[in-house]
């Protein structure tokens, strides 16, 4: 659907002809069809507006007051009637009576209502539609799970190439397609039809994109309402005019009009947490014979717009504007937005500006142009075979040969190698051989099979601050071999530690002894205790019992009589041994006060005695330290009775030998510092969540009046803690070299249990050992240092330094394919390119160091920044995918056949250190 909007004399001519309409549709009332009728033809018919939505076809707008109008009518049963709506008037609908065009914000139900076509006719046949105004018709679109109107359609300005000035707003459909614009874009101009043309969409950055499918909808485009676009048509001499075009040099600035710098030295601005891309854009960049491949225009002959794996050459183009960009030389940085929207557009993980893997980045661009460039535009099929028993030159040929039948593209040229994979089976001893292609290495690091964790030790003794450790256990080990490690620090028997994650001032977890410590997160808050007990309470046992004890303090709640104390969970939890002849109220009390004599004080003898024995017998109830009123003590035992009436108490830790205090506190009162109350373990007085947790050994709380705890309570000495020598241990990471990672990479493995073998001799699945070796090394080697690791239970970046050459890193040893003795630099590599990692797992920052293939100088490009370095600069434990070129690939480049613009060796020296910035 493409309607004239903005264009005077067409609008004009449409309310004429919709007012021609209307004359010829007078109504008349001899003539209408019974109320009855009309209200079950336009309300429920199967052509009313009841009737489901369709895709394609067209509905139509009429303003609600007339309806209603309309319905109080039909509704009257009386054809005579005054209420009779008169012809359809949508004029509170539109904005002006001229281009006629819909306000902004119609709501459907309050300011109009939709009919379908049929009932649109039916109306317009019996009451008429307003003298000039023009029925307002909408189609159904379909989009995903929903079809809907779609009231307010596109707006797209055309205008061509050579006269930007006059231009045509025509109203498109969302579902319409690019080519429907295109014909339409045609028709506005008068092309002849001999004449190509294609359109280019200005977006909101002020650049342009190429719309290359005319298939696909306005929608899938993401064109919007104003949007410029131009119809571009082709020179008799068979060139595009674009270049030509100030408009559509892609984001240069008036700035950089006139600038004039060296090729390739270009940064890429960071749209949003893009430098992912930016990094693996510039490596790839100072890749010579790719470089060169695009500025030669070499692509536009192997373009491949139908291969169903591939992108219809959109990421190839892109890519090579994005080349030719910044390799001009007439640019500081470029905006690489085009390029963005194409690769969130083919690949939805990179929507969006979310944090990404350069490498997973870097992947998806080689696959994405070796299809895009894939020459060969029919793959056959292709049966793999193996070895079975052949040599494995003939082996490797013919799977090379495969492979070059369904994929033979510039990136196949540069970085496809050969791979060997041999796999045994464990039972029958059958080997399998194969060869597979390989675009890059993803190497292993040497893996620490330790891991540091710091923890916080608080030992019975009151009068002994916490102490912070940092101890070193195995990563595979159990939370049994943190306590052995911090047994040799401390003096204190593992079996007498109790291991427990701190969180918000409660326990989060505590810990069984043969728990793994994986479970155990770096973030985590992790506390030792020191006991001489179990939590556990086992019946005859004569052991101390380990009670968990939270802090809690009162805080008046906002109520209109303050009569509701809330209570806050404020402090360290402790888990308190404590001795069976001492397990009541009393005993607990008296325990807490000896466990937290540190930081709390005791009251003197004046504050005791504050009281004749009277009122102490009257107040007794109020200050026995049981539980508090405002929580109720569940107890299965039927003789329970709350520990201040008088009679005897069961302990509420289901213990048949554990006795309450009948007569507790003496006469005599003693000021009691704060109250006990049992609670479940988030710290709240609710017991009854579960029947399993209303049996459970409770936790203790003790409770603060918060003047009690200002007064008795000392919170710094309570937060104070020391540091055991033993935090300032770093445990060094010694530094591996690149080939030690080649090596773990050629190592024999054994497949997990998640990815079996299925052995064609045993018809069964095996979990085979497995061995990679190297046949034939691609002109790029693409290494990937995988530093992020992954497990159950956590995620870390390994920041080993991995100590790689700039020049001769020689391959010779790992290649099993016969050597040619003759030419050893087809096994010697040159770096050229690194790409960086900067911080953890959660939050980083990529950023490259490249050398330029024409000058040979080594640049650090962080986004749009860009300055040269010193070879010495770029080994780091940020490097994270290395790009090395072979020596005799360097050498034909070199050449005078080799290249037009004769690179330089990417191992060169490197200019003045003064013009040099530190990026470590």
């Amino acid at each position: 659907m493409a309607t004239v909007a903005a264009n005077p004399a067409a609008a004009a001519a449409a309310v004429a002809a919709a007012a021609a309409v209307a004359e010829d549709k007078e109504p008349q009332h001899e003539e209408l069809p019974g109320l009855d009728s009309q209200w079950r033809q336009i309300e429920n018919g199967e052509s009313g507006r009841e009737r489901p939505l369709r895709a394609g076809e067209s509905w139509f707008l009429v303003e609600k007051h007339w309806y209603k109008q309309w319905e109080a009518y039909v509704q009257g049963g009386d054809q005579d009637s005054s209420t009779f709506p008169g012809c359809i008037n949508n004029a509170t609908l539109f904005q002006d009576e001229i281009n006629w065009r819909l306000k902004e914000g119609l709501v459907e139900g309050e300011d109009y209502v939709l009919l379908p076509a049929a009932a649109w006719h039916d109306m317009v046949s019996w009451y008429g539609l307003e003298h000039g105004q023009p029925p307002i018709e909408r189609k159904v679109i379909e989009l995903p799970n929903i079809q809907k109107v779609e009231v307010y359609p596109v707006e797209l300005l055309l205008v061509r190439h050579n006269d930007l000035g006059k231009s045509h707003t025509v109203q498109f459909s969302h579902t319409d397609s690019i080519g429907l614009v295109l014909r339409t874009a045609r028709e506005r101009f008068l092309v002849e039809p001999q004449e190509d043309t294609r359109l280019w969409a200005k977006n909101s950055e002020g650049s342009l994109d190429r719309l290359y499918d005319t298939h696909i909808t306005v929608l899938d485009a993401a064109l919007e309402t104003g949007q410029l676009i131009i119809m571009e048509t082709r020179k008799k001499d068979g060139t595009w005019p674009s270049a030509q075009l100030h408009v559509m040099n892609n984001n240069m600035s008036e700035e950089d009009e006139d600038f004039k710098g060296q090729p390739g030295i270009c940064g890429l601005t960071n749209l949003g947490n893009t430098c992912f891309m930016n990094s693996a854009l510039q490596c790839l960049s100072n890749v010579p014979q790719l470089t060169e491949y695009f500025l030669n225009n070499c692509y536009l002959e192997e373009l491949n717009f139908r291969n169903p794996l591939g992108m219809k050459g959109e990421i190839a183009e892109a890519y090579a504007d994005l080349v030719k960009q910044a390799w001009s030389g007439h640019h500081r940085s470029i905006v690489p937005h085009v390029f963005k929207n194409k690769v969130g557009h083919f690949a939805s993980q990179f929507l969006g500006y979310q944090q990404h893997d350069s490498q997973e980045l870097l992947s998806f661009l080689l696959d994405g142009l070796h299809e895009d460039l894939n020459r060969v535009k029919k793959k056959e099929y292709v049966e793999l075979c193996d070895a079975a028993g052949r040599p494995d030159q003939e082996v490797a040929q013919e799977a090379w040969q495969n492979h070059k039948r369904r994929n033979d593209s510039v990136i196949v040229d540069t970085f496809h190698g050969l791979f060997k994979s041999t796999l045994v089976c464990p039972d029958c001893g059958n080997v399998s051989v194969t060869f597979d292609p390989f675009c890059y290495l993803s190497v292993p690091l040497p893996i620490s099979h330790k891991r540091v964790l710091e923890v916080f030790f608080i030992p019975m003794d009151p009068r002994r601050k916490p102490e912070q450790h940092r101890l070193v256990v195995p990563k595979k080990g159990k939370i049994s071999d943190l306590c052995v490690a911090l047994s040799k620090h401390t003096g204190i028997s593992p079996e007498r530690m109790m291991v427990a994650d701190v969180f918000s001032h409660r326990f989060y977890k505590l810990y069984q002894l043969e728990e793994p410590l994986s479970s155990i997160l770096d973030r985590d808050d992790i506390f030792v205790y020191e006991v001489s007990g179990r939590i556990e309470a086992i019946e005859g046992s004569r052991e101390d019992i380990v009670v968990p004890v939270y802090l809690r303090e009162r805080t008046p709640a906002r109520d209109y009589n303050n009569s509701y104390y809330g209570l806050m969970l404020f402090g360290h939890p402790l888990l308190v041994s404590v001795p069976r002849d001492r397990f009541t109220w009393e005993g607990l009390y008296n325990v807490l006060m000896y466990r937290l004599s540190r930081y709390v004080t005791k009251p003197n003898s004046d504050d005791e005695d504050d009281g004749d024995e009277k009122e102490d017998d009257e107040e007794d109830k109020d200050d026995v330290p049981g539980p508090s009123t405002g929580g109720s003590l569940r107890d299965p035992e039927p003789e329970q009775a709350g520990p201040s009436s008088g009679v005897t108490n069961r302990c509420p830790f289901l213990l048949d030998n554990c006795l309450g205090t009948s007569q507790w506190p003496p006469r005599r009162r003693r000021k009691q510092l704060f109250t006990l109350q049992t609670v479940n373990s988030n710290g709240t007085s609710d017991r009854t969540t579960s029947p399993e947790e209303v049996h459970a050994q409770p936790y203790i709380a003790i409770d603060w009046e918060p003047e009690m705890k200002k007064r008795y309570y000392d919170e710094v000495e309570a937060e104070g803690y020391v540091k055991h020598d033993c935090v300032g241990y770093v445990m060094k990471k010694a530094p591996v070299r690149l080939q030690e990672c080649i090596e773990l990479f050629t190592t024999v493995e054994t497949l997990e249990k998640e990815n079996p073998w299925y052995c064609p001799s045993c018809k069964q699945h095996q979990l085979a050992t497995k061995k990679l070796d190297l046949w034939m090394l691609p002109e790029i080697l693409i290494i990937h240092l995988k530093r992020f690791s992954y497990t159950k239970f956590s995620r870390e970046k390994l920041d080993t330094l991995v100590e790689f050459p700039i020049r001769d890193l020689d391959f010779s040893e790992f290649v099993i394919q016969p050597q040619n003795d003759s030419n050893p630099e087809l096994y010697k590599y040159d770096l050229i390119a690194v790409s960086n990692h900067y911080g953890g797992m959660r939050d980083g920052h990529y950023t490259t160091f490249a050398c330029n293939k024409d000058s040979g100088q080594w640049h650090y490009f962080d986004d749009n920044s860009v300055s040269p370095v010193n070879e010495n600069q770029i080994e780091s434990k940020a490097a994270y995918v290395l790009f090395y070129q072979r020596q005799d690939v360097a050498r034909r480049l070199l050449s005078p056949t080799g290249s037009s613009g004769a690179p330089a060796s990417p191992a060169c020296s490197s200019p003045p250190s003064s013009e040099f910035m530190d990026v470590n």
